[in-house]
Formats: structure tokens, C-alpha cells, sequence
């Protein structure tokens, strides 16, 4: 590998980097090769899917605050694939805030000292305020099959349920038990019966492309735990029908509901105007309740949310309810309320800034036939409430490295701010869970008249590092492993975890996303009034 990329490096900026694929022998023979069409060398490599990987950009001119750059223009999105290793958290950080949501939860990790070093680190603030986490060390004796892994799993959840009695108790699987193969899924249900306590299994482990799709992971599980939502073929919603808004109908309506979870409350009858709806996606209270306000004002009552406060009080799932996601990183999630639960979803953006927000609720409101009322005004009120951070950012360029799968919607965000997207990073992306996302972006470049992004999947970080020191952008979000060595070469960056742990959903949130992205561009200009602009060795 070190061998790849010192002789890569030797390549040009404007070449062309060509991977042609061959199968020699069950393995991918790789060649380089100039723009010239020379072979500067060849070496077999293990690729994971064969790709045409190319690091140039056409030569459309821009102006930026450091100097001409050039960036490609194009009438359309350009979507690429580079097989670069994934560099982000471990998918268990997701019990951080799922712990908090879930109000009567139990998290259990399994996994080794690695795990537990992590979770000690990167969650330790609250090790004094007792959480409702725990981690399951495996030792020696469980990877060699020495100990009884459900008898230790057994003795674990009685101490669990002694000490805080949960009402639901969570396993994080990990890579160490995906290595093992410890049959989580089939001694979950012997143990459930014998302590009296559901537990959920989610594997949340390192396998996957960014570590918020531990959520998603999560999500997907507590998904199968919701109860049933039955209707009969007669149900009817007053002032609702497919195609036709009729206001003020006189239809009844008949809704049938079938428990099939012993533990959970007798539920209530809706008395909204339209079928049920639900949303998914962890969010604090307070954003939660803003974007239920927000609905509630154009008609909308939400049914529930998944995950809820209370295990108790999961949505009802099934056939007839409507679901809409907040987040771009569950993309699980909706393939399973659609294929297993048999609901149909809202593909719509989501709620990240004054636009997102705005085209959301338009969604969810044309869905429903109901007219948006107020959203324009809304959302003009809120752009200029924020034109004191506008000011800073307006003009200047940006360069997503990718990490945490709000990178498309952040963009989009910025975008609309005034500001110019080199390119958009992202480990993973579901193309079509993220079409309403994607078109939105569409729309904002030619609204502001700038040039589309490239949206690179998988990318490359040793070649985003030789785009990034061609193209100079004014900022780039990157993950805390090169934020660093970007300071170090004189370019701002900004942690994208930062995004993932503060409140950027909604209206008024926006203010919050403007403050992290401005924090180092307002750091710099305070540092030229002092007239330290340069480091002294």
C-alpha cells in the first residue's frame, strides 16, 4: 500500500488516474496509468467493487478567498465511487444519546477492552451520574467457547434488572461477537422469557460505513417491537382521500387496532383529519417537540416517533400509517417499515436548516392534500435573523471530507447561506433515500446560480488531501483524525462530529449549524486584529 501511494503521488493534478480491473488468479490486478497513456506501474491489490476512480476537475474558473481555483460545472450531480478506507467512530457511540432517549432503556455492550476504552473515553463525562449503560468485557474463555455465553449474558441482565429493573433491556453487538459468532439473536428470546424483560438485539458494529448508522441499527431493531396497526378495507378519513381534499366531509371513520404486545398501553384514537403518521430519528425533546409543533400548525397531528421516550409508548406500525424519516442516515430503518412493516414513506429532505425544514413540511403536507399555510413567510423571517452570520460566509468555499452522512444536507444548507461546495464527501449513501435530499440540492444550486458539487461515495482521504491542497477551500469539515494536518497546511477546518451531537433540526436550529460552521473563519479574524497571522517557530 506504501508502495501505491508514493508512486501515485508522482502523478499530476489535472491527470487522469484510470484502475483498470482484471481478474488474474481470484484477485484484482491494478494498473496506474498517466494521462499520457505510459504505465507507471502495477502491483496486484485487493479492491473491494472494481471502479473508475478520477481525481481531476474541469476547468471552470472561480474566485475564492485564497486565490483561482477550478471546480466542474455541469447541469447535473456528479456521483463518484473511490475505495478509500473508512475513517470514523465506532457505531456503538450511538448509545451517547439513544440512552438519553429512550428514557426506561438499559444499553449492554458486548465487546472487548477496545470497546470499553472507547465507550470510557468518548462517553465518560457522565460516569459519575450512573447511565443506563454498561459493557459486557469478553474475556479469553468466551472467544475460546470455554464459558457459556448465555449463561453469563443470564447473570449479567438479573444483576441489570435487580439494580435499575428497565424496561427494555438493549444488546450492542460488536466486531468481536460478528468475529466469534455469538448467536445474540437466538438466546434473546430464551433470556426475555426467563427474566420478564424484552430485549432488543442491534449489532451495531464497526462493519458498517459511518458510525450514526449505529442508530439506524438500533432503530431497525426496535422497528419489529412496535405494535400492529390493523384498519379494515372500509376505513375513512374525514377531509382526506388520495388525489381529492374534501373539506368538511360528513364520512365516519373506523379504525381498528390490534395489540399484539402484552406490555404496552391500550392505545388512543386518533383525532386528526388524516392517516397516521410517524416519525423516525433520535432527536432531543426539544427539537422534537418544535418539529411537532411545527406540523401541528399546518393540521398534522404525529402519531408517534421512533425511537419514543418511553418503550411503552412505540408507534403502532402497519399498513395505512405514513412515516417520514429526520435524519439522512436511516436509510435501514425505512427499508424495514416499508418491506417488513408494510408502511409507506415520505420521501422528503429533512429538516436541517430554514430550507430543508420548509420543503419538508410542504412534503409531508402535499402527501396529506392539505395547503401549507405560512411556511414562505416563516422561513424568510428565520434567513433574516441570520444575516449577521450570512455576512461571514457569504462567498466563501467549503470541502466536505465526509463522515457522518449529514454531509448532502449540510451542503445543501450552506449552499442556499452563499456559499460554494467544492465537493461532498460521504462513506455511504442510499441514493434512494436520500432522493428528495438530492433533488432539493439540485433546485438550491441553480436557485443561487452556482456550480453543482461532486458527491464522492467511499472517498480517498490521501487523494481529498491532494484535491483539498489544489482547490484551497476557505473551510473544510472533516473528521478529528485530519483536522489537524489540514491546520498544519493552512486550511480551516471544522470537526464533522460536531454536527452529529448539536441541535441542527428545525427552524429556529439554523443558528446553531451557522455558529459551529463561522466558529473558525470568526477564530482567524480575531487573530488578524490582534496581528497574529502567522505561527513562530
Amino acid at each position: 500500500m506504501k508502495n501505491i501511494l508514493s508512486n501515485s503521488s508522482k502523478l499530476e493534478n489535472n491527470s487522469v488516474l484510470l484502475a483498470q480491473i482484471t481478474l488474474k488468479n481470484n484477485i484484482f490486478k491494478t494498473v496506474y496509468k498517466n494521462q499520457i497513456g505510459s504505465c507507471s506501474f502495477s502491483k496486484n491489490f485487493v479492491f473491494r467493487t472494481p471502479v473508475v476512480l478520477r481525481s481531476n476537475y474541469c476547468s471552470f474558473k472561480t474566485r475564492t478567498g485564497k486565490g483561482t481555483s477550478s471546480i466542474s460545472k455541469t447541469d447535473n450531480l456528479i456521483f463518484e465511487c473511490e475505495t478509500g478506507n473508512y475513517h470514523t467512530f465506532c457505531p456503538i457511540s450511538c448509545v451517547a444519546w439513544l440512552y438519553q432517549k429512550i428514557e426506561d432503556s438499559f444499553f449492554l455492550v458486548i465487546g472487548t477492552k477496545t470497546c470499553g476504552y472507547f465507550l470510557q473515553n468518548a462517553l465518560g463525562v457522565m460516569i459519575f451520574a450512573e447511565p443506563r449503560y454498561a459493557m459486557a468485557e469478553l474475556e479469553e474463555g468466551d472467544i475460546s467457547a470455554q464459558l457459556n455465553d448465555y449463561k453469563e449474558l443470564k447473570r449479567l441482565c438479573l444483576q441489570i434488572k435487580k439494580d435499575r429493573n428497565p424496561s427494555v433491556i438493549v444488546w450492542i453487538g460488536t466486531c468481536t461477537t460478528e468475529i466469534i459468532k455469538m448467536d445474540l439473536e437466538g438466546m434473546a428470546p430464551r433470556l426475555e422469557i426467563e427474566i420478564g424483560i424484552p430485549i432488543v438485539v442491534a449489532r451495531a458494529n464497526g462493519l458498517d460505513y459511518a458510525f450514526t448508522q449505529g442508530e439506524d441499527t438500533v432503530l431497525t431493531a426496535l422497528t419489529h417491537r412496535c405494535p400492529n396497526f390493523d384498519t379494515p378495507v372500509s376505513v375513512s378519513f374525514p377531509g382526506f382521500q388520495p388525489g381529492i381534499n374534501k373539506v368538511g366531509s360528513s364520512e365516519t371513520r373506523t379504525v381498528k387496532r390490534t395489540n399484539h404486545v402484552s406490555n404496552l398501553s391500550s392505545p388512543r384514537e386518533p383525532k386528526s383529519q388524516h392517516p397516521p403518521l410517524v416519525l423516525f430519528g433520535s432527536l432531543p425533546n426539544t427539537v422534537a417537540t418544535q418539529l411537532s409543533n411545527e406540523l401541528k400548525r399546518q393540521g398534522i397531528i404525529i402519531s408517534g416517533w421512533l425511537p419514543a421516550p418511553r418503550y411503552n409508548d412505540l408507534p403502532f406500525l402497519g399498513e395505512g400509517v405514513y412515516v417520514c424519516g429526520v435524519n439522512p442516515f436511516l436509510s435501514r430503518t425505512a427499508t424495514t417499515l416499508m418491506r417488513r412493516r408494510k408502511c409507506k414513506l415520505i420521501s422528503a429532505p429533512f429538516p436541517i436548516g430554514p430550507d430543508g425544514t420548509r420543503a419538508w413540511l410542504e412534503k409531508i403536507c402535499s402527501v396529506f392534500n392539505i395547503i401549507p399555510q405560512g411556511l414562505e413567510e416563516r422561513e424568510k423571517q428565520i434567513w433574516d435573523s441570520l444575516e449577521d452570520y450570512l455576512s461571514l460566509i457569504r462567498g466563501k468555499s467549503i470541502f466536505f471530507m465526509g463522515d457522518n452522512l449529514l454531509e448532502i444536507s449540510l451542503a445543501r444548507f450552506l449552499i442556499r447561506c452563499g456559499m460554494i461546495v467544492y465537493e461532498i464527501g460521504i462513506p455511504y449513501m442510499d441514493r434512494r433515500f436520500q432522493a428528495g435530499e438530492i433533488s432539493l440540492l439540485e433546485q438550491t444550486c441553480k436557485k443561487m446560480n452556482v456550480p453543482l458539487p461532486r458527491i464522492v461515495e467511499k472517498p480517498d482521504n490521501y487523494n481529498q488531501v491532494q484535491r483539498i491542497r489544489e482547490l484551497q477551500p476557505d473551510l473544510a469539515i472533516t473528521g478529528m483524525a485530519h483536522a489537524n494536518p489540514l491546520e498544519a497546511r493552512g486550511i480551516n477546518t471544522k470537526w464533522s462530529v460536531e454536527f452529529t451531537f448539536a441541535q441542527i433540526h428545525g427552524f429556529t436550529n439554523a443558528r446553531d449549524i451557522l455558529e459551529l460552521v463561522t466558529r473558525p473563519l470568526r477564530r482567524n479574524q480575531a487573530l488578524d486584529t490582534l496581528g497574529w497571522a502567522q505561527l513562530i517557530k
